[in-house]
């Protein structure tokens, strides 16, 4: 595999009738480039009318995970000098995603170790989606001033009951179970079992591959979904953090670290991320809610949290972003929702 320094971002290989896609930069985890979205795109292309391609394998280079996500470094580049860029490579990142859901072929993918914000973009919508023991997936974009997307907000719009909302706002990790139970995931294979995946779709195709899973161990998340859902109704974010405040009082430890976990996060994104799970709900398939993705990710792209958020997580790492403004209270819910232009398309 290649490290960082390599000129080949995505390696692409057939294997006995398998095209193999490897996201190549493990030293980033490979997190995704607009380069390396073109050159998925190439090897799709190539594949889709290549009639000894039956099936596809994406896959992650190194040991550290399948995707941390997008090259966010550049997206805080983009902030201060020209957005339009980062909007292009969401608008691209997109519709690579809708095209994965729609391959003629059968699409698995391994989502070992991270797989976080892009990272679900290309594995959270194909025919298979693999986890293993070893699995943190996530959407963690309220915590950089940015929302779920890459059709995170669809997956999560559709979870049980409001463990969605709980994640989407809290930015919080899944194991392998709980994307399992929260249907971010199909099956679990055990890590050491992966390599078994090229030769069982050339055998028997996805059956085989499902035939390899192994049982999940509870899905941490099912156990907390009584005061999740409890916690998590209605529109308004404010009256969510109070109800975390008020079962963290009475005893539900996890429910004070979740209020702490929102009011770390940028407001102005908690507000717009809630807002948009619930309107998700009522879009008809991802294409549509790609689509108001592609339009909140555009109003964010020179916004101050966005730029600020990823000064403090990943430039600076300091911790202690700067949000504007700071807090929930001082957030003008109706004036930022009707900012964005919902109806977007793709």
């Amino acid at each position: 595999m290649s490290d960082d320094a390599d000129d080949r971002p995505i390696v692409t290989e057939i294997v006995d009738g398998v095209g193999v896609l490897t996201l190549s930069r493990p030293r980033k985890i490979n997190a995704v480039t607009v380069e390396m979205l073109g050159l998925i795109d190439a090897a799709l292309d190539g594949w889709q009318h290549d009639p000894a391609v039956t099936a596809v394998v994406l896959r992650g280079a190194g040991e550290r995970g399948f995707c941390a996500g997008g090259d966010i470094t550049q997206i805080h580049r983009n902030g201060t000098t020209d957005p339009r860029r980062s909007v292009d490579m969401w608008r691209r990142e997109y519709r690579g995603a809708l095209r994965l859901s729609r391959f003629p072929k059968p699409v698995v993918s391994l989502m070992d170790g991270l797989a976080m914000g892009a990272g679900v973009g290309l594995g959270g919508h194909v025919a298979l989606r693999v986890v293993t023991e070893r699995s943190a997936v996530g959407m963690p974009e309220t915590l950089i001033g940015l929302t779920p997307d890459a059709g995170g907000s669809y997956l999560l719009s559709r979870a049980p009951g409001e463990l969605g909302t709980h994640l989407a706002l809290t930015g919080r990790a899944m194991t392998g179970a709980d994307a399992i139970a929260t249907g971010f995931a199909d099956v679990m294979l055990a890590s050491s079992d992966l390599d078994r995946v090229i030769p069982a779709l050339t055998a028997g195709g996805v059956p085989a591959v499902r035939s390899l899973a192994v049982d999940p161990p509870p899905a941490p998340l099912l156990s907390a979904a009584g005061w999740i859902d409890d916690a998590y109704r209605g529109d308004d974010a404010r009256a969510i953090v109070a109800r975390l405040r008020r079962l963290g009082s009475e005893g539900v430890a996890d429910a004070g670290g979740a209020a702490d976990d929102i009011e770390a996060a940028s407001p102005t994104s908690v507000v717009l991320t809630l807002h948009a799970q619930r309107r998700a709900r009522r879009l008809p398939d991802l294409e549509a809610v790609l689509g108001q993705e592609l339009a909140l990710v555009s109003a964010l792209a020179a916004s101050h949290d966005l730029v600020e958020g990823i000064r403090a997580r990943v430039i600076d790492k300091d911790r202690s972003p700067r949000w504007s403004p700071p807090t929930l209270d001082e957030v003008d819910v109706e004036g930022i929702v009707d900012s964005i232009d919902w109806d977007t398309r793709l």
